[in-house]
């Protein structure tokens, strides 16, 4: 049956909602570029305003997926777990779940990108190991995955044409935050790239994309239906980004406390980030009868040195240097370190998330524009988190750079970290788990 777009843009501004076919329409129509943008920018403007039901919110995600290749992984052996963050400041998770939940027989066949925005992304931060390399065939991939568990590809192909499409339309229509357009794009990459389960850290607070507890849950809870929607074993970990996870913003210096938390003497916060996701993709995987017993695995894979050494096999079977993992001083180094001191004494207030990425990036740790040159040697590594107590004098951060010129770098830090003279709480790290 043939359809009208004004009509359909007419139908959801008032509220109204579509059915498969109709929707299945508009993502075919408006990635074939039958469809204009004008008419796009007015059905996205229409989804704003008036949402989208459960039914419609799947079927929307549905629909870009099959707007292109989807990645077919059934010769992987067991349930393939895919973990998506929705972004933040120091987010070294992948790093160490990616090894940690492979030790215990789940396996791992991630997809990443390069990172725009304050640091790298996933495969930016690996490639701080010399050596190695995500350009391997998808053969050779599910290979590594069957044997090692673990493997690490570049995004290829033609994954979500149409939400690539969207994506750049929302971002100048003023229609970025839609719940229902927010959790389809998301969760139509992760389902076009053949995950069986989908485990979800939902970022809250100053560094996050969003900014309160209510709209990281309404987020959350709607990535979860889509995805049970849809027959995915979908759930949602909503955690603090107030303040930068862990303490390392840059992305050898992430490497390197990816290491130290294998190792099982990384940051408190990011420990037991990695241990919750770990345990609920573990558990999502069938390999532990509840998420109790899957953290008591991933912990005893971190004491008897197991999770390192999946680390360790996954890094050289991509080519990579994995001596850098007992001789961390192998990784890139800056050529210049500062310390900022603390000007009083105090408890610290506020480590505002997204302006400290921001100093990570003016000193070249990130991507400003997609062609940038990402410096793999520098950023930031704090010695203080909220409700720490700190010394006149002390440092609150070290600054890793390769030029002596860091004034811009000290200034934004200096705005961005706050102390009080009373003693302060520390954020909640884990809020809420969503599972329905």
């Amino acid at each position: 049956m043939a359809f009208r777009m004004v009509d359909l843009i007419e139908k959801k501004r008032n509220g109204l909602e579509l059915s498969k076919e109709e929707i299945s329409f508009i993502i075919k129509g408006y990635t074939d570029g039958t469809i204009p943008d004008y008419q796009m920018s007015a059905f996205s403007m229409a989804v704003f305003f008036q949402d989208m039901t459960a039914a419609e919110r799947a079927e929307l995600t549905m629909a870009m997926v099959h707007s292109g290749d989807v990645i077919d992984l059934s010769a992987i052996e067991g349930i393939k777990v895919d973990k998506h963050s929705t972004g933040g400041v120091g987010d070294t998770t992948t790093l160490v779940l990616g090894p940690l939940v492979a030790s215990v027989g789940v396996p791992v066949a991630k997809m990443s990108g390069r990172g725009l925005g304050h640091t790298g992304g996933t495969i930016d931060k690996l490639e701080s190991v010399k050596g190695f390399h995500v350009e391997i065939e998808k053969e050779e991939f599910i290979d590594l995955v069957n044997k090692n568990k673990l493997a690490v590809i570049g995004q290829s192909g033609n994954l979500t044409p149409a939400d690539k499409k969207l994506y750049a339309l929302r971002d100048v229509t003023a229609t970025v935050n839609s719940i229902p357009l927010i959790a389809s794009s998301i969760m139509s990459k992760k389902i076009a790239a053949g995950a069986d389960a989908i485990c979800l850290d939902v970022k809250t607070g100053a560094g996050a994309f969003m900014k309160t507890l209510d709209a990281s849950r309404e987020l959350a809870e709607a990535m979860v239906q889509i995805g049970n929607n849809v027959g995915r074993k979908t759930m949602a970990v909503i955690s603090d980004m107030s303040q930068p996870l862990g303490y390392a913003i840059g992305n050898a210096l992430e490497v390197k406390e990816a290491i130290d938390t294998l190792k099982g003497h990384g940051p408190e916060d990011l420990t037991e980030l990695c241990l919750t996701l770990g345990s609920h993709m573990v558990y999502l995987a069938g390999k532990a009868e509840s998420t109790d017993r899957a953290r008591e695995m991933l912990q005893e894979v971190i004491d008897n040195g197991k999770a390192l050494e999946t680390f360790k096999i996954f890094l050289s079977s991509q080519g990579g240097d994995a001596s850098v993992v007992d001789q961390t001083d192998l990784l890139p180094k800056a050529k210049f370190i500062t310390e900022l001191p603390a000007k009083e004494s105090g408890y610290v207030a506020e480590i505002t998330a997204d302006s400290i990425g921001t100093a990570a990036m003016l000193l070249g740790a990130g991507r400003a524009t997609k062609d940038s040159e990402i410096d793999l040697a520098v950023g930031l590594v704090l010695r203080k988190k909220i409700g720490d107590k700190v010394e006149a004098g002390e440092s609150l951060v070290t600054i890793y750079s390769n030029t002596e010129e860091v004034d811009d770098v000290i200034k934004k830090l200096d705005e961005n970290i706050k102390l009080s003279p009373n003693e302060v709480k520390a954020p909640t790290l884990i809020y809420e788990i969503i599972t329905e």
